[in-house]
């Protein structure tokens, strides 16, 4: 499927409105300054050429040029606003669902404005129905609204789902043969459990449901349909046969996640014409693989044609699954429709060393994607402020690792949406590898770096990374001490910067010493070392020394060692380790 960006026109009137919009075409390579012989002329030119527009012209300006244009909000371009001092970044058509809230806020990022937005949902962040990444049918509107006003909601799905997380008044009914999690949230006082006095709900079916003025139908990805299909057949009878395969079943094709079938067919145009149409990926597997998969119909034509047994019931089956049609043949095509269980999401997240403005979007958009929050407690803390209403936080303190990447996986193999997060980057030192060592093929993983401890302390120290490097861990609760004498040797000898983590405690009080002692036997005394104390944080602390003159007493476990190599040297009171470049000769 096409994953490019968006493409934006930006259109503006003014010297300032073109420097901005400069601004903008310099971070993106997909904007474009749309220029005709009047401004009315480029607004509508770029209303008609791009996915996207940000004007940088007054807000009834743009209203009055462009509503002869409007057609569908499901179609339309996003609109975007900006003013003529960049002040505010204005959400102006297009909303959630079109995109304008996301493309305020990258705007704003860009160009140092305040993102405004009027979407209800987005401004007291709540998830919008419609911006879950699932089709959404029924009275969406009414059922927001519902949500927004605290009334009872009744969420009603034929399974657990990787939803982000919902308001207290969203009552999420367990699925059958499912019991109920015991932190899920409780509907308010006064309401009956169910919301059944007002009837508003929210199915998440892949069924085809009766729609009453207050429901809503979310469809979750749950269907793969299994196509096979003679040399040339035509997109129309693939379409035309998988279309009555889901009517009789009483299924919905907004729940397709992909179509499949075996790689012999990947250049097949009438089966990719259908995935394209209906805007889903096709799936394409080795014969000898879908071999392997127990079908209920199995042909030995079919074996001595392809390879497999069977191509359209294989395919949709393949890694799991339950066959809800059996494979169905028209004159040239084959179909077979199978129901997937969900795959529960983990997002690993690096937090970052600390600072706010150093925690990526991406950490952000994660941590409001998810439902259930896992980490230590206070790592948790510096990021409730961005967690979404009734998410579930699962915090523990020191020394509860385990019990926390196992929490995160079973979360997550339940079908929940989970993050897991880390300070620093998640892959180092971290939270990843305890919490993946549990984590299996039932789950979708997604990791999130974040800007590492070593990287917030080398910036503030200078250039010491500025060539080759290593980081190495002096806590022996999960390497023998041994073990770490040798790396550091090794290391001390390769003559490489070296990043000490965990440099000293209170129980461990002489290693750091030690250690230092190794490098000094390879390095000249006067060889830079420099120890950061909470990077980026209020009580951020920064101290230089060299090897001949560092006490390790200033040094405790909220501080990372930095040991230079035989070629770093303190330039202007920063350490430098030169990266060799031929033209300072």
């Amino acid at each position: 499927m096409d994953t490019a960006p968006p493409r934006v026109g930006l259109v503006a009137a003014t010297a300032a409105g073109r420097r901005h919009a400069r601004t903008l075409a310099a971070a993106w390579p997909h904007a474009r300054l749309v220029e005709a012989d009047g401004v009315a002329d480029a607004l509508r030119a770029a209303w008609a050429g791009c996915d996207a527009v940000v004007a940088f012209l007054a807000t009834g300006a743009v209203v009055r040029i462009l509503a002869p244009l409007l057609g569908d909000k499901r179609t339309d371009p996003a609109v975007v606003v900006v003013d003529e001092a960049a002040r505010h970044a204005v959400a102006l058509l297009g909303g959630h669902a079109g995109g304008a809230n996301t493309l305020a806020a990258e705007v704003a990022v860009l160009l140092d404005a305040r993102p405004v937005v009027t979407t209800a949902t987005d401004a007291v962040d709540l998830p919008g129905l419609d911006t879950l990444g699932w089709p959404v049918e029924g009275a969406v509107a009414t059922v927001s609204r519902a949500i927004l006003d605290g009334e009872p909601v009744r969420l009603v799905a034929d399974a657990v789902w990787p939803l982000p997380a919902l308001p207290p008044n969203v009552h999420v009914v367990p699925p059958a043969g499912a019991t109920a999690t015991p932190d899920a949230p409780t509907p308010p006082a006064g309401h009956q459990p169910d919301g059944a006095e007002r009837g508003y709900r929210v199915l998440v079916t892949d069924r085809v449901v009766p729609l009453g003025d207050r429901t809503a139908v979310l469809r979750p990805p749950s269907l793969v349909a299994g196509v096979g299909s003679s040399r040339g057949v035509p997109a129309a009878e693939v379409a035309a046969l998988l279309h009555r395969a889901l009517d009789d079943a009483g299924l919905s094709p907004a729940s397709l996640r992909c179509l499949a079938s075996v790689d012999v067919k990947a250049d097949e145009e009438g089966i990719r014409a259908t995935a394209e149409a209906l805007g889903v990926p096709l799936e394409t597997w080795p014969a000898a693989e879908l071999a392997t998969v127990d079908v209920p119909h199995p042909s030995e034509v079919v074996r001595a044609a392809v390879g497999t047994p069977s191509v359209a019931e294989a395919a949709a089956l393949r890694g799991g699954g339950s066959l809800l049609v059996p494979k169905t043949a028209s004159a040239m095509a084959t179909v077979a429709i199978a129901r997937h269980a969900p795959r529960g999401r983990l997002a690993i997240v690096g937090l970052g060393p600390g600072a706010a403005d150093l925690r990526t979007p991406r950490a952000v958009a994660e941590l409001r994607r998810a439902a259930v929050v896992v980490g230590l407690d206070q790592y948790v803390d510096q990021v409730r402020d961005l967690l979404r209403p009734g998410t579930r936080v699962l915090a523990s303190g020191l020394g509860a690792e385990e019990e926390r990447a196992r929490t995160a996986v079973a979360e997550a193999t339940a079908g929940h949406a989970v993050a897991l997060v880390g300070s620093g980057d998640a892959g180092v030192y971290a939270m990843a590898s305890p919490a993946l060592e549990y984590a299996d093929e039932r789950i979708d993983v997604v990791g999130v770096p974040g800007v590492t401890a070593a990287l917030a302390a080398a910036a503030l120290l200078g250039a010491p990374i500025g060539h080759d490097h290593v980081y190495l861990s002096l806590s022996d609760l999960h390497t023998p001490w041994a073990v770490i004498e040798r790396r550091v040797a090794a290391a001390a000898g390769a003559d490489l910067v070296a990043l000490l983590y965990n440099p000293r405690s209170r129980a461990r009080d002489w290693q750091l010493g030690a250690v230092l002692k190794t490098f000094a036997a390879h390095r000249p005394p006067q060889t830079p070392v420099g120890v950061v104390r909470n990077a980026s944080r209020p009580d951020e602390q920064v101290h230089l020394a060299t090897l001949a003159t560092f006490d390790p007493t200033l040094v405790d476990m909220y501080g990372l060692v930095v040991v230079g190599s035989s070629q770093t040297r303190l330039v202007g009171g920063r350490m430098v380790t030169p990266r060799g470049y031929r033209w300072r000769e």
